[in-house]
């Protein structure tokens, strides 16, 4: 079994360059593609959550307080961003449709993985969201947020999240 696992959190059209897409987005693309070709290739685990959203979400409560449709199921904007689509076919996804993904904790709960590497987007509302929810359901493993390949609401967004997380007993990397 692998010892490593990387979770790529919502890294999809819509947040990239889509409806909730920004400039920050799309310069980490190259990084996190290299990253999971780096775990592909010395045979650790990736896995990645999407954002799920139906056509009734201006309707749900993340609807009325952010009313821009996303991430809506079977839509370009749902799917993952670029070549990650296809580098996605041989690994877990996981759909959520909140920001944290509680199925994210369960299927890990009985793993024997040494660390867990979270990237991807928003920092401030679903990585921080998914690191913390790791890290309460595993207090004593390293949870690890690679900072260059993550991008936040704004800038003190992401800086905010980062400082929290590390606060939390996160293992923040690559902070700029």
């Amino acid at each position: 079994m692998s010892k490593k696992l990387l979770v790529v959190v919502d890294y999809q059209n819509d947040f990239v360059d889509g409806a909730l897409g920004f400039e920050k987005a799309t310069k980490i693309a190259p990084y996190i593609i290299s990253l999971v070709k780096k775990y592909e290739e010395e045979g650790e685990d990736v896995w990645f959550t999407k954002d799920t959203h139906f056509n009734n979400y201006l309707e749900t409560q993340e609807g009325k307080n952010l009313p821009v449709p996303h991430c809506i199921s079977q839509t370009k904007g749902h799917e993952l961003y670029g070549e990650l689509q296809s580098l996605s076919r041989n690994h877990t996804v996981i759909e959520k449709n909140t920001f944290p993904s509680l199925m994210l904790a369960n299927l890990l709960k009985d793993t024997a993985y040494e660390e867990v590497r979270v990237v991807g987007v928003v920092t401030d509302i679903c990585v921080i969201s998914n690191a913390m929810i790791l890290k309460a359901f595993f207090p004593d493993k390293p949870i690890i947020v690679d900072a260059a390949c993550c991008a936040g609401s704004t800038p003190e967004g992401h800086k905010n999240a980062l400082a929290v997380m590390k606060t939390c007993q996160i293992q923040i990397e690559n902070e700029e």
